[in-house]
């Protein structure tokens, strides 16, 4: 669970969130939705422990992040960023690997339990035949399944992904998004991604974190649908959000 008590952040004499108290429960998929440079990664990478320019206080299953050492912070968050990972000249089983840096002795040697954490993670995410490929022969969509792989292989209870989405066709974001899904409620984790893919948050969300700045609201993903937030949050004289499907459509212009 991650939880924000009178969280606020921001940067120069800008405030992007202001005394934010927020739960995200585990075994639910959350989706941080938002206007671009409302703050959605600097939010994300204060829960990881990258961002450390806040006040007010967070909790990973309830225990601080600031009173975490590197070690434990390692072994209770996963963060996947955004950026495309092209790694020529090592395999994906060794990238995957990396994720068990906080558990292998200080030489890095790997031990069975380890072994069978980057298998589990390879299975999970479909891509048990790409082990011993190396990752610039494989496409963006195939590439990101290694790095969420590589989360799962650092066995953590709480993973943040930054627009995972991003660099993917329509059809590749959509079985990414049902992978984290399918994820989160199997392996009971605490999954929460940035996205600006309304109507697949919208369909395969447990819940929406809509970020209007400097508010950060939290609700199911019917009840943000029915609140009106989204449509307050995106209407503008050219777009228009259709709560029903879930979309954000171009106006007609007269």
């Amino acid at each position: 669970m991650i939880e924000l008590r009178d969280f606020s952040t921001g940067y120069g004499e800008r405030t992007l969130l202001r005394d934010v108290n927020v739960a995200v429960d585990n075994g639910r998929l959350t989706a941080l939705i938002g206007r671009n440079g409302s703050g959605k990664s600097t939010l994300l990478r204060a829960i990881a422990g990258i961002n450390r320019h806040y006040t007010g206080e967070i909790l990973l299953d309830g225990r601080s992040l600031s009173q975490m050492k590197p070690q434990q912070l390692a072994r209770t968050v996963a963060f996947v960023n955004t950026e495309r990972t092209r790694i020529a000249s090592l395999r994906c089983e060794d990238v995957v690997a990396m994720g068990r840096a906080p558990y292998t002795n200080w030489i890095g040697r790997m031990q069975d339990i380890d072994k069978e954490a980057v298998a589990h993670a390879l299975a999970s995410t479909d891509m048990e035949g790409y082990a011993h490929r190396t990752m610039d022969t494989m496409s963006d969509g195939e590439c990101q399944r290694i790095m969420i792989a590589r989360a799962l292989a650092q066995n953590t209870p709480t993973i943040i992904l930054d627009e995972p989405t991003s660099f993917l066709d329509m059809p590749s974001r959509f079985e990414l998004v049902a992978l984290l899904c399918n994820l989160a409620h199997k392996e009971k984790k605490c999954v929460l991604f940035s996205t600006h893919e309304l109507d697949i948050a919208m369909q395969l969300c447990d819940d929406i974190a809509l970020l209007d700045s400097p508010r950060l609201r939290h609700l199911p993903a019917d009840e943000m649908r029915r609140s009106g937030y989204i449509e307050l949050l995106f209407r503008n004289d050219t777009v228009h959000f259709n709560a029903t499907s879930g979309t954000i459509m171009l106006k007609d212009r007269k």
